[in-house]
C-alpha cells in the first residue's frame, strides 16, 4: 500500500470535522479540526450558517496540512441556489423548518420514480415550497451542501450521485434526473447539474485533487461498515439512525412503500435499502436542556431503570421539533412531571431500540434477504446501553463500530480513486475490519418481553 493522505470533510447536523486518514502500513486516523454547526432563526425561518460552516473547513483543510485529495460529506436533501454571477443566494434553509408542512400530503409520494421514503424535508418538498420566491426565480442552479462547498473550493458544478437520489427528483431505476416528475410538478430542470459518480475528481483547491465521495454522509458510512458477508443489516446511528439493508436493485413494491422504506443510491451502484428513524436526537435535546455534556454517569443511572416500562413511538412528528423534549417525552409516555433524566434517558433508548427493531424485521420481509448480525456504527456505537438495548431488542449480535464510519468510507473512496487501495467495497470493508475497533453485543434478557413492548407502541 502506497504512502498517503487524505482529508475527509465530515459535516452533521450538530457539528463538523475534518480527518486525516493516513495509508501504508494499515490506514489510521487523525482528527485534526472540531466546529460547531449552529443553525440560525431570521425572520421566522430556521437556516444553517453555512459561511461559518465553509470557514470551519477551510480552517480544518489548513490543519491538515499537505494531502493527497480531500471529499466532502454531510446531511441529505437541505441546498443552496446559485445566482448567474455564482453567488450564493442566501443561506440554505434548514431541513427542520416548517416551510414545508402538509406539503407531502398535498402532492403525494413519488414512490414509483424516485423510491423514496415519505418524509416533508425531501428536497422535492423543500423546491414545491421555495418555487414561487424570487430567490428561486432567479437561480441558475441548485447545489445540495457537499456540492456547494466542493463548488467553492474548485469553481466546478456538479451533483453527486449519492446525495442527489435524496431529493426525489431522481429516478431509482435510470440513476438519472427525473425530467417528468419535475416537469409535472413545475419545477424547473434547468436548475440540476449534472451528475458525477463517486470517485471522480471535481477539480483542485490549492493543487490537490477534491474528489467526490459518497457525499450523503450515510452513502459514505455504509462504505465503512465492516461487513464481512451479503447478510447484515445496518444501523447508522446519530441524530438519525438510518437502518436498513445494502442490496443491488431497489425494491418498490406497494408493501415497501406503505412501510415507508426508501431506496437511497449508494457507493458502487449498490441500493441503500432504509428507513430514517428519529435516532439521538431526542436524547441531544434532552442533553442541551438539561446541561449535560457527560453523559457516562446518565447513561449508567438509566441501566438501572426498569426496562420497557415507559415507551414512546420516536417516530412521531411531535419529536421533530428543537425544544421542550423532555415535556414531549413526559407527556406520550405517561410519566410524571417530576420523572428523573434517567427514566426519560431509558424511555428514549428503550423506544430507539424498538425502533431499530421495526426497521429491521421490515426490511428482511420486504427485501427477502437474510440478515444474520447487525453493524450499528457511527456516534450510537459509542453509547454501550443502546448497542446492547437493540441486540435485545432484535434477537441478533451487534457488532458496534467504527464511530467513524462516514470519516472512513470519505477516505476509502478517495484511496481508491488515487489508486492507493485496490477492489470492491468486499475489499474496502476488510481493511476497516483489519484497522478499527468493533465491540460485540450478543442478545440477553427476555426476548418475549421486547415481543409483546413492539405490540404495544407498534414496532
Amino acid at each position: 500500500m502506497t504512502a498517503s493522505s487524505f482529508a475527509a470533510v465530515d459535516l452533521g447536523a450538530s457539528s463538523g470535522r475534518v480527518v486525516v486518514g493516513r495509508f501504508g502500513d494499515g490506514l489510521t486516523l487523525d482528527v485534526v479540526h472540531r466546529f460547531p454547526n449552529e443553525p440560525v432563526r431570521v425572520g421566522g425561518t430556521l437556516h444553517w450558517d453555512i459561511l461559518s460552516l465553509f470557514r470551519g473547513v477551510l480552517d480544518g483543510l489548513r490543519a491538515a496540512g499537505p494531502v493527497d485529495g480531500i471529499g466532502i460529506d454531510s446531511w441529505a436533501v437541505d441546498y443552496g441556489l446559485i445566482d448567474a454571477s455564482g453567488a450564493l443566494l442566501g443561506n440554505p434553509v434548514h431541513y427542520r423548518d416548517a416551510r414545508t408542512d402538509g406539503i407531502a400530503e398535498r402532492f403525494g409520494d413519488f414512490y414509483e420514480i424516485a423510491g423514496l421514503q415519505t418524509l416533508p424535508f425531501n428536497t422535492v418538498y423543500q423546491l414545491i415550497a421555495a418555487r414561487d420566491t424570487p430567490q428561486y426565480r432567479a437561480a441558475q442552479r441548485l447545489l445540495l451542501v457537499p456540492d456547494l462547498l466542493a463548488y467553492w473550493l474548485t469553481g466546478e458544478i456538479g451533483a453527486e450521485y449519492t446525495n442527489a437520489s435524496t431529493t426525489g427528483l431522481l429516478d431509482v431505476r435510470t440513476r438519472e434526473w427525473s425530467s417528468s416528475l419535475i416537469s409535472d410538478l413545475g419545477l424547473r430542470a434547468d436548475l440540476l447539474p449534472p451528475l458525477r459518480q463517486p470517485g471522480e475528481i471535481i477539480g483542485r483547491y490549492e493543487g490537490t485533487p477534491v474528489v467526490a465521495v459518497g457525499s450523503h454522509d450515510t452513502a459514505s458510512a455504509i462504505v465503512g461498515v465492516p461487513a464481512s458477508g451479503p447478510d447484515f443489516a445496518y444501523i447508522s446511528c446519530g441524530t438519525w439512525s438510518l437502518v436498513g439493508l445494502e442490496l443491488d436493485r431497489p425494491v418498490l413494491s406497494a408493501a415497501s412503500r406503505a412501510a415507508n422504506f426508501t431506496n437511497e443510491g449508494g457507493v458502487d451502484s449498490t441500493i441503500r435499502y432504509l428507513r430514517n428513524v428519529m435516532g439521538l436526537w431526542p436524547l441531544q435535546e434532552c442533553l442541551r436542556e438539561w446541561e449535560i455534556s457527560d453523559i457516562s454517569s446518565l447513561l449508567a443511572a438509566a441501566s438501572e431503570v426498569s426496562s420497557l416500562s415507559h415507551l414512546v413511538d420516536l417516530d412521531d412528528p411531535v419529536f421533530m421539533p428543537p425544544g421542550d423534549m423532555s415535556g414531549r417525552l413526559r407527556k406520550a409516555a405517561g410519566l410524571p412531571a417530576g420523572a428523573s433524566p434517567a427514566v426519560i434517558t431509558r424511555c428514549i433508548l428503550d423506544s430507539l431500540a424498538l425502533a431499530h427493531r421495526r426497521a429491521i424485521v421490515q426490511a428482511r420481509e420486504l427485501s427477502g434477504r437474510d440478515v444474520s448480525v447487525i453493524h450499528l456504527v457511527g456516534g450510537g456505537a459509542l453509547n454501550e446501553l443502546l448497542c446492547q438495548l437493540t441486540a435485545d431488542a432484535c434477537g441478533l449480535p451487534v457488532l458496534a463500530g467504527p464511530v467513524e464510519a462516514t470519516a472512513l468510507g470519505n477516505l476509502l473512496v478517495q484511496a481508491r480513486a488515487a489508486g492507493v487501495v485496490d477492489g470492491g467495497l468486499d475489499a474496502l470493508r476488510a481493511l476497516v475490519r483489519e484497522t478499527q475497533r468493533i465491540v460485540r453485543y450478543e442478545p440477553r434478557g427476555d426476548a418475549a418481553a421486547w415481543t409483546a413492548a413492539a405490540a404495544r407502541v407498534g414496532r
